[in-house]
């Protein structure tokens, strides 16, 4: 018996938790549904369901993020900031997976370590608002709030809270999961052919060259250990991929949190890897009531107003038998704020000896407003916390471990800067999103090779580190 499973023997269910015992707490960010019935009998369809993950899925999943927390192995969570029903196409999926698979590859090939994919999509529909309602012309009306919640059109129909689109949002998750399962089933992510994942609006791209040089390499090395070997080098052809996304909208979560025959405990299996916002990330309140209790591994966004205590607080309450690979922190301080706000962070965790799994998300904490009315992010302020990132935790002791991104494979001008060197006048020409700016293809690459020359300039490893 291995040690994690000595940890996972020894880890008691607690008896005042249920499914649904997240009522009693304080709910942030939840829809106003003007019809409660009608939201139980959704509920209800729901339970009747499949789920779209497997508790067998989910513990494969927590034993690679125990083994990035110890360093053999590093963690690429991306994709959209909020899915839309209209993006469940063959051409927004196969090309969202193409991105972060040339990302892994690029990271496995710099790191020399296992890359943990794990993909912001098949349950990304809701997203949390800074405001409840929304005003224009003098006529105010609920926020957008995501495509399993209400419509971007501003219009009293479109914006009433609907629970019917739960239902919508669990039939477009299942479609992706199982475009994406069959892609990486039929050798879409196959070693032996990465030339297949390019995207053939970016051949012009700046670091195409480098990248078309990494793949062949990679093609040569294949071919001789093949060679050196008499035989095909096996587990090439596919990859683990796994799915998250903010569990937001408590009442879907719910209804897909199920026991599993022949296991112990609640699953949530909607996704993988469940995480908890940096708004509704409150010790006391429903959301860390209700991922207590699930057997996933699962994540916190912290914010830079986070203090110490406060965290070690949520860390207790969240993984209270410090089981490996069970907790992420998932920071998101921004370019000016991460150097003061997370080393204090990084030193109450290590002195108490907690095992989480550190992950920069650089995104959430650099967006900005343009002179000309758009929402973007700098994609300096997005390297710089990178690069913060990893030298705060090689001056604390500790590892970072994984990042957290937002970004789409679709031919967008959302984030400025990059290989491209966008400006505000290019957010113009294809700014897309409906809630946050996302990196394209081209700055999506660019962040992996960034991440390369940092683990390679600091040395790779730190190896007593956690």
């Amino acid at each position: 018996m291995s040690a994690n499973e000595r940890t996972l023997h020894s880890v008691k269910l607690p008896e005042d938790w249920s499914p649904g015992s997240w009522r009693g707490r304080t709910a942030l960010q939840m829809p106003a549904y003007p019809d409660a019935g009608e939201l139980a009998r959704v509920q209800e369809e729901l339970r009747a369901l499949p789920p779209l993950v497997t508790s067998w899925e989910i513990h494969s999943l927590r034993q690679q993020l125990a083994e990035a927390q110890e360093g053999r192995r590093f963690l690429l969570q991306g994709g959209d900031c909020a899915e839309n029903f209209s993006d469940c196409s063959s051409a927004v999926i196969s090309n969202r997976l193409k991105v972060l698979l040339q990302m892994s590859l690029v990271l496995v090939h710099g790191l020399r370590l296992p890359v943990v994919r794990v993909g912001r999509f098949a349950g990304q529909y809701a997203k949390p608002r800074s405001a409840e309602v929304e005003t224009r012309d003098g006529v105010s009306l609920p926020s957008y709030r995501g495509d399993m919640v209400n419509a971007p059109e501003f219009d009293a129909a479109a914006r009433r809270p609907d629970p019917r689109r739960m239902v919508k949002a669990h039939a477009r998750s299942a479609m992706t999961m199982n475009f994406v399962r069959s892609l990486i089933d039929g050798g879409f992510a196959d070693l032996h052919h990465p030339e297949y994942w390019d995207l053939g609006w970016v051949t012009h791209s700046p670091l195409a060259e480098d990248y078309q040089r990494m793949v062949a390499n990679i093609g040569e090395a294949v071919r001789f250990m093949e060679t050196l070997s008499g035989n095909q080098v096996h587990n090439l052809n596919r990859v683990d991929f796994f799915t998250s996304h903010e569990a937001l909208l408590l009442p879907y979560e719910e209804a897909f949190t199920r026991q599993v025959p022949r296991q112990w405990g609640w699953f949530n299996l909607s996704t993988h890897f469940p995480w908890i916002g940096m708004r509704t990330a409150s010790r006391d309140g429903a959301h860390a009531e209700y991922f207590r209790g699930i057997r996933n591994p699962v994540a916190v966004k912290i914010g830079p107003g986070v203090e110490p205590d406060e965290l070690l607080r949520l860390v207790d309450l969240l993984n209270p038998d410090d089981e490996p690979g069970r907790l992420g922190l998932i920071c998101r301080m921004g370019a000016a704020a991460v150097a003061d706000r997370l080393p204090r962070l990084l030193e109450a965790v290590r002195r108490e000896g907690r095992r989480v799994l550190w992950i920069c998300d650089p995104m959430h904490g650099n967006t900005e407003a343009t002179s000309n009315g758009y929402k973007t992010r700098r994609f300096d302020n997005i390297r710089s916390e990178i690069e913060q990132s990893f030298d705060l935790h090689a001056a604390a002791g500790t590892r970072l471990g994984g990042v957290h991104l937002e970004l789409t494979g679709e031919d967008v001008t959302e984030c400025t800067g990059g290989a491209r060197d966008l400006c505000e006048v290019d957010l113009e020409r294809a700014y897309r999103s409906t809630v946050d700016p996302r990196l394209n293809y081209e700055q999506s690459l660019e962040i992996a090779m960034l991440i390369v020359r940092k683990h390679a300039q600091l040395g790779l490893a730190l190896p007593g580190a956690r």
